[in-house]
């Protein structure tokens, strides 16, 4: 043999050899047979140069060695025709747990197996098919569709065609191992080799995986992972486990035993979606359109394109809007389309009332009605100004009505109506006859003294109060209140967050007991987490109340020996935050005597494991916290009342003494100032015809709700308090016969006592 011929046949060895790791599956048609040689070269490592091979440089020789050995090997060469596979089935199927045991079926039959992973089935192997190097020693652009892998085949299926990989997909100790190269190219990775470190590298975007020949170990962007079987060269192509790939690269598949194939979802599209930031889309209104795109192999976004997009639409309907992104490998992503609805353009309301009449004298009652429309009929919001009632000087007054529809739109109007000079009701008298209950007005507060007190007694209803109010503004997390209770409770709670802390509030009961302990929750009120302490407390008597109304929010709670439960849980539902306050009402009965801990930590701590550490806060030496018995005062009047004026005080100390209790923790006495958490039952058997009920506050503002013959009166409505002793806030008026009339009352958190219920007749009507 000379020299040449010498040199022409080491070139192929030097081919072969490299083409293991860095050649490209080959294409052949589905309904076509295609036929590969088999390898010669023996343990050869993948890719050991950087520098790739050109197909063109190889082909020559490599069809002249298949010319000269094609009659030899023809018969040792299977071929791939249609969806048949390279190699038939043995006797028995083999099944194995990843890095296991194989185990065979004695008896010749299929074993069960999992679908769910490719690792869980051995099979025969067939010869090696030979991959065709790619040109530049890069992956070529991957087509971007599913990719079918076959067990015990070197045949892969992706977007219609069939392509042949160095080796057939293998088990190997239970471990399902694939062509390393095969695979990558068609993913449409980077694949090289490094000499130095003697690794094989794939390229995916920004990740990097390394991997060397016999070793478990690899590396996903520098963190050493380990495979469940070590990478192997078979002849000459360079396999490894399936999953190390798949579980690195975040690729997701699907496993077909009775096909026996391994579907990856290989979604290399880019990405491409959008919104439109408006809820609804006039004619001709401005569209705002956002976009969002990716790429999941990480590659840049350089166009994009839109069918039925318009910057506005001239017509209301319905419009459908596809967007489209290209990255930079030339593919074009799946269209994302919307579909949007086009309404006609939004008519604004339009604003408009009529008063009873037009004129009208000093005193007297003006009715306003509303007669505003919206195409909609959707008027969200409606601001008056200046509608007084009735006014007290003559003269033309402007009144004035603004009204919003749910998209915004506003329209106002305004009328004058004439005040003459005549006078038909003072403004007391007014007042006294017209003033909608529930809302207040000013008077001579100076003369609430002099009216004569109702003699009224009381007696209670056994019911222990749990009164935890001091610290009111809590400044670091510890115990605010324990005690122990069985029977008929009611807990008060209310604090301020001032730990600086977003933290939560808990009760926790604990039955230490021998015997099984039921705590039942009666009712529930509780109001916050807000930065007003006002709010809260009138909304947790507003919620208590209706909640004594309508018997909801009942619950119960099994306690066995020595268990510790969290009750009242409505309390610790959202944390606070700097300044926040919550506000709690709460009936409840328990059987046996129960341990309560009322506690402040922060918001991610376990309370069970928190409470054994928490330190008892002292009180602030301003607000009242302690046990108080007989916590329900039941009064019954039966004498006649408004027939004079006259008032009714609570929570004065006086007419209406201090509940008297102890502070548990501090070990003292304790007097309830202000008879915070009790609860009133007041029944005036015998109230005279037009007699007007109102509240006025002593103490300074109160904010808070009563129930009256059952109906929730607020005092005063909306976010209005009744400011100082010169208001009062209208409860009820009876009519032309006498009345018996229910109020229950219990005073507001955040407000102040005493108060006094007002007995007034009722001037005349003109």
């Amino acid at each position: 043999m000379n020299m040449k011929k010498l040199s022409i046949f080491t070139a192929l060895a030097v081919f072969q050899a490299f083409a293991v790791g860095s050649v490209n599956a080959q294409s052949a048609p589905q309904d076509d047979t295609a036929s590969v040689n088999t390898a010669k070269v023996e343990s050869v490592e993948v890719l050991k140069q950087e520098q790739p091979i050109a197909e063109r440089e190889v082909k020559t020789e490599s069809n002249n060695k298949s010319i000269n050995t094609q009659s030899s090997e023809a018969k040792d060469t299977k071929t791939l025709t249609g969806d048949q596979g390279t190699s038939s089935k043995t006797d028995s199927e083999k099944s194995a747990v990843d890095g296991g045991d194989t185990t065979t079926n004695d008896t010749g039959t299929k074993p069960l197996v999992q679908e769910e992973d490719p690792e869980k089935v051995e099979t025969p192997v067939t010869p090696a098919k030979i991959e065709q190097p790619s040109i530049d020693g890069t992956s070529p652009v991957a087509a971007g569709g599913n990719l079918t892998l076959y067990m015990n085949s070197n045949k892969m299926e992706q977007d219609g065609k069939t392509y042949l990989a160095g080796q057939p997909m293998a088990v190997k100790n239970g471990v399902s191992y694939v062509a390393i190269r095969a695979l990558v190219d068609r993913v449409g990775y980077g694949v090289k080799y490094d000499n130095k470190t003697k690794e094989t590298i794939i390229i995916s975007g920004e990740d990097e995986l390394r991997f060397k020949t016999n070793s478990k170990d690899y590396t996903v962007n520098g963190e050493t992972r380990t495979m469940k079987g070590p990478a192997y060269q078979q002849k000459n192509t360079f396999m490894v486990p399936l999953t190390s790939i798949t579980q690195a690269l975040n690729i997701t598949y699907k496993v077909n035993q009775s096909a026996k194939t391994v579907v990856l979802n290989l979604n290399t599209k880019p990405v491409a979606s959008f919104t439109i930031s408006q809820k609804e889309i006039f004619a001709g209104d401005q569209v705002d359109y956002v976009t969002s795109n990716s790429s999941p192999n990480g590659v840049d976004i350089v166009d994009e394109r839109w069918t039925g997009r318009q910057d506005s639409f001239d017509q209301a309907g319905t419009y459908t809007i596809s967007y489209q992104v290209q990255d930079s490998n030339g593919q074009w992503s799946d269209p994302y389309s919307v579909t949007i609805e086009v309404l006609s353009p939004n008519l604004p309301p339009v604003a408009m009332f009529a008063t009873d009449k037009e004129e009208y004298k000093m005193g007297e009652k003006i009715t306003y009605t509303d007669q505003s429309t919206d195409d909609e009929n959707n008027i969200v919001k409606a601001v008056w100004e200046n509608n007084s009632l009735a006014f007290f000087e003559p003269g033309p007054k402007t009144v004035t009505l603004t009204v919003t529809d749910n998209h915004g739109a506003t329209n106002t109007y305004s009328k004058v109506i004439t005040i003459t000079n005549e006078t038909l009701y003072s403004f007391t008298d007014f007042n006294l006859l017209f003033t909608p209950v529930g809302q207040k007005f000013t008077f001579n507060g100076g003369e609430v003294t002099t009216m004569e007190k109702v003699p009224y007694t009381y007696m209670d209803e056994p019911s222990l109060l749990i009164r935890s109010n001091s610290p009111e503004t809590v400044n670091t997390e510890g115990i605010v209140y324990k005690e122990s209770s069985s029977g008929q409770t009611r807990f008060m709670i209310h604090h301020v967050n001032n730990t600086g802390k977003r933290v939560k509030m808990y009760v926790i009961a604990t039955n230490n007991n021998p015997n099984p302990a039921v705590f039942e929750q009666q009712n529930m009120g509780f109001a916050g987490p807000t930065p007003y302490a006002t709010v809260a407390g009138k909304l947790s008597i507003d919620k208590w109340f209706k909640s004594i109304q309508t018997g909801a929010d009942q619950k119960k709670e099994y306690l066995q020996p020595g268990e510790s439960k969290l009750i009242l849980t409505e309390l610790n539902k959202i944390p606070m935050k700097e300044g926040q306050v919550i506000s709690l009402y709460s009936d409840a009965y328990s059987d046996y005597s129960l341990d309560y801990n009322v506690i402040l930590v922060e918001e991610n701590k376990d309370p069970f494991e928190a409470l054994p550490l928490l330190p008892v806060l002292d009180r602030d030496g301003v607000h009242n916290r302690g046990t108080y018995p007989n916590a329900t005062r039941i009064i019954k009047y039966d004498e006649h009342v408004g027939t004079k004026p006259a008032r009714l005080p609570l929570g004065d100390n006086s007419s209406d003494p201090n509940l008297v209790g102890t502070d548990p923790m501090a070990y003292t006495d304790a007097s309830n100032a202000g008879n915070f958490g009790v609860l009133y039952k007041i029944t005036l058997t015998n109230v005279a015809p037009r007699t007007l009920i109102s509240f006025n506050p002593r103490g300074g503002k109160y904010s808070g709700v009563a129930l009256v013959n059952n109906q929730l009166v607020s005092i005063a409505e909306g976010n209005v308090a009744v400011a100082n002793s010169s208001e009062q806030s209208v409860l009820y008026r009876t009519g032309s016969i006498g009345e018996s009339v229910t109020i229950l009352f219990s005073a507001a958190p955040g407000s102040n006592l005493p108060v006094n219920l007002l007995f007034t007749p009722l001037p005349s009507e003109k």
